[in-house]
């Protein structure tokens, strides 16, 4: 079994509804959640004049592929009314594969590990949370380092001690 980690997103509609939905549809024949980090809001980023957003991590053991994977998530977010209209928008739910176990790939649809996680603390403080000794494969530095030099400022609050 493969080992990646996931952020999960909302900031449209019932964001704790969607959240839970896209964790139910994640725990399947080819996925197992092992770990989940509590649920974190903060303000949108990139393109910031948009509702907050709730975030969590999940750490997931998985026998797909990581194209494979993609495609996977990809389905779940336009099964739970994703669209897909600006880069960085509102959206009611949206699954990054942040982590594939050490890889390291590029192609026209899947960048690994994810391009932009070491500049985003709504990234970084779930990882923290749930793996923080897990090292970055290019940057060669754990969650807890990178967690620290995060330029990122937007205050990620906890929503939620509790895990999906």
């Amino acid at each position: 079994m493969n080992v990646a980690y996931l952020l999960l997103g909302s900031n449209e509609g019932n964001r704790l509804n969607h959240l839970k939905k896209a964790t139910e549809k994640l725990n399947c024949a080819t996925i197992t959640i092992e770990k989940k980090s509590k649920l974190y809001e903060t303000a949108a980023w990139g393109m910031t004049e948009q509702p907050d957003f709730l975030n969590c991590v999940l750490e997931i053991r998985t026998t797909l592929q990581p194209e494979d994977l993609l495609i996977f998530i990809q389905q779940i977010e336009l099964d739970l009314g994703r669209q897909r209209r600006i880069k960085w928008g509102q959206r009611t739910l949206d699954i990054d594969l942040l982590f594939y176990d050490k890889i390291i790939m590029q192609t026209p649809s899947l960048t690994l590990p994810h391009p932009y996680l070491h500049l985003r603390r709504f990234t970084l403080l779930p990882m923290v949370e749930i793996a923080s000794q897990w090292v970055h494969p290019v940057l060669k530095k754990t969650m807890a380092t990178l967690l620290m030099e995060c330029p990122d400022t937007l205050e990620a609050r906890v929503f939620s001690d509790l895990p999906l």
